[in-house]
């Protein structure tokens, strides 16, 4: 699957204490337009595992390109993520990248079994845009998809 681009993603959430959580997934993608719910995947090994399988709202930040600092400091263990304070209060009151290329509130939905990870299923509230290129994961490195305008 490294030879399969994807895009790269900050899953955020707060859970009953106040404390925010974080992870950085790749697995993460469209499931239904009606209604609008997406799904991303989440070791069940992972720090973060509890908070987001037994939370009410998550936000997904799709990553612009300049975010892969950003990417890998939220997929390492045993640290602040949020110390760097790039992270702000968002729609919600969610925890989120304010230039995040999209950011999506979602509504957990369902946990699904899948193997060694847990598929959150996010029922989407509210989507906001903000442009710029999204950031790619490939080949075990973070890329930038090379758009070019097709003749039709």
């Amino acid at each position: 699957m490294a030879a399969v681009p994807a895009p790269v993603t900050i899953a955020t959430t707060i859970d009953r204490q106040g404390k925010r959580w974080g992870f950085t997934g790749s697995s993460f993608t469209s499931l239904s337009a009606n209604p609008p719910m997406v799904m991303i995947c989440l070791s069940k090994t992972a720090s973060t595992h509890a908070a987001f399988t037994g939370c009410a709202q998550f936000m997904v930040n799709v990553l612009a390109d300049n975010h892969g600092h950003i990417a890998r400091r939220f997929a390492a263990p045993r640290i602040d993520r949020f110390s760097a304070g790039d992270m702000g209060d968002c729609e919600a009151g969610l925890p989120g990248l304010p230039d995040a290329v999209v950011r999506l509130v979602c509504a957990l939905h369902q946990v699904l079994d899948g193997g060694d990870h847990s598929i959150l299923v996010g029922r989407v509230e509210q989507a906001v845009t903000t442009g710029g290129e999204p950031l790619v994961y490939c080949g075990r490195t973070f890329t930038q998809l090379a758009l070019e305008s097709a003749r039709v």
